[in-house]
């Protein structure tokens, strides 16, 4: 099992930078493919990135390519993400997400260990 803690989140204005990170518990944080996903108020979650377990493939949801990115440091069991150029429309509350071997990388419910959640409000 690994459990998941999530910090960083808070609130930036638009065009700004905000960086998220995760913290797991557990021994085996190498062994588990990791993602990040986020759900705004009245919507359903939804993936934002994922990482292989030795970060050589990473995933990226398309509304977030190319100004988010996803990181880990097996070595201190931390998995990342820093954002970039936010918008409004990334107001969410994102979350920390860990499996062994998800069958579908971008489903939230391919994914067994959860965090509880960081807020990121992007004003306008």
């Amino acid at each position: 099992q690994v459990q998941l803690v999530e910090s960083g989140g808070g609130l930036v204005q638009a065009g700004g930078s905000l960086r998220i990170s995760c913290a797991a518990s557990g021994r085996t944080f190498s062994s588990y493919v990791m993602g990040w996903f986020r759900q705004a108020p009245g919507k359903e979650r939804e993936f934002v990135a994922t990482m292989r377990r030795n970060g050589g493939i990473t995933v990226y949801a398309d509304s977030v390519k190319g100004r988010f990115t996803i990181s880990r440091d097996n070595a201190k069991n931390t998995v990342a993400l820093q954002m970039n150029s936010l918008k409004p429309e990334d107001t969410a509350v994102y979350y920390c997400a860990a499996d062994y071997q998800p069958a579908d990388w971008m489903s939230p419910r391919s994914y067994d260990y959860w965090g509880q959640g960081t807020q990121v409000t992007v004003s306008s």
